[in-house]
């Protein structure tokens, strides 16, 4: 990727949003070690005005991850550990007595951030799940029948263990389809390893990202500038059918009880033009599409239990899926 890059017709403005955003992955590296393709995909999901599911085992630095890239781009970041007993109102905020006033204020939740981490989403009750559901969609909390808008912009980054299921309450499909992607978070390659030993061992602290030379280096202009010239980006009809092709592909998978759904249509279509942009260009092609469909994709599916028994994963679906749709030229 060339972040110098700037076609022809697009404003001064967006190529230099491109390079700022381009520098947040040399930025995030000072805190977080070999995680490229996760900040890429939190960079997307802000272009896109979207929502990420991350998944990994605990210890990856899923939540180093979110604060490294607030702090990259000079936003309000808050984290909630989602608990079997937290309540809806913990998240949303409520109203409180004033007893000076002798009147009822209202007291903002943590959800009123920029980035707001949602640890282990999964282990709470779907109750307060759903609590979320407005503010990733409609962008504000009701609270008493009045809408309070959230800043702008606004991502929830959550997490989820994918191999500790007691105790859990599994996202239902309907709020898992409200993410833009679901990332996941590998553990280090052997050398990567090797060096956040070595960081740890030279006195790197994670709580102070400062210390770690982690600074600013794009921020909200930047990401407006940039959604304004993803928006201009070009889809051709042969692009926008080979989206279609392969989500119609998946709901005609035998291996597969639920395939990606008109949203999840227009979300690949919406992240292969953030992707497209990124990378220099102002048109989309069938790379771009192939590049962001299985985060785009994975958890907007659902395996028959046959077909899981057998060690079948959505990525292999996707993966198969990608290639036997006719690839337009």
């Amino acid at each position: 990727m060339d972040p110098t890059t700037d076609n022809a017709g697009q404003s001064g403005d967006a190529g230099t949003a491109r390079t700022a955003l381009e520098a947040l992955r040399a930025e995030i590296a000072k805190a977080v070690v070999g995680q490229d393709p996760a900040v890429t995909g939190l960079v997307v999901a802000l272009l896109c005005r979207g929502h990420v599911l991350l998944e990994g085992v605990p210890g990856v630095a899923k939540t180093l991850l979110v604060r490294a890239l607030a702090s990259a781009l000079e936003l309000d970041t808050k984290r909630v550990q989602f608990t079997p007993d937290l309540m809806p109102s913990d998240i949303t905020g409520s109203l409180v007595y004033d007893t000076r006033t002798a009147e009822f204020s209202f007291q903002p939740g943590p959800v009123f951030t920029n980035l707001l981490l949602a640890d282990e989403i999964n282990r709470t009750p779907p109750k307060t799940q759903s609590s979320l559901l407005e503010a990733m969609e409609e962008r504000q909390v009701t609270v008493d029948g009045t809408p309070r808008p959230l800043p702008e912009p606004f991502l929830v980054a959550a997490t989820q263990n994918p191999v500790e299921y007691e105790g859990t309450y599994p996202l239902p499909e309907a709020q898992l389809d409200r993410f833009l992607l679901k990332l996941t978070i590998p553990l280090p390659s052997r050398q990567d390893e090797i060096h956040v030993l070595t960081r740890h061992a030279s006195g790197f602290d994670p709580r102070d990202l400062r210390a770690a030379g982690v600074r600013p280096v794009a921020g909200p202009a930047d990401l407006e500038a940039a959604r304004a010239a993803v928006a201009k980006t070009t889809v051709s009809p042969e692009i926008t059918a080979y989206v279609v092709d392969i989500c119609r592909a998946t709901r005609e998978s035998p291996s597969l009880t639920l395939g990606v759904s008109p949203r999840g249509a227009t979300a690949l279509l919406a992240t292969s033009r953030a992707w497209a942009w990124l990378t220099g260009r102002d048109y989309v092609i069938p790379d771009d599409v192939k590049a962001l469909a299985l985060p785009t994709l994975r958890h907007r599916v659902q395996l028959r239990p046959e077909a899981e028994m057998e060690g079948v994963t959505a990525d292999s679906v996707i993966n198969a899926i990608l290639t036997h749709v006719p690839v337009p030229r």
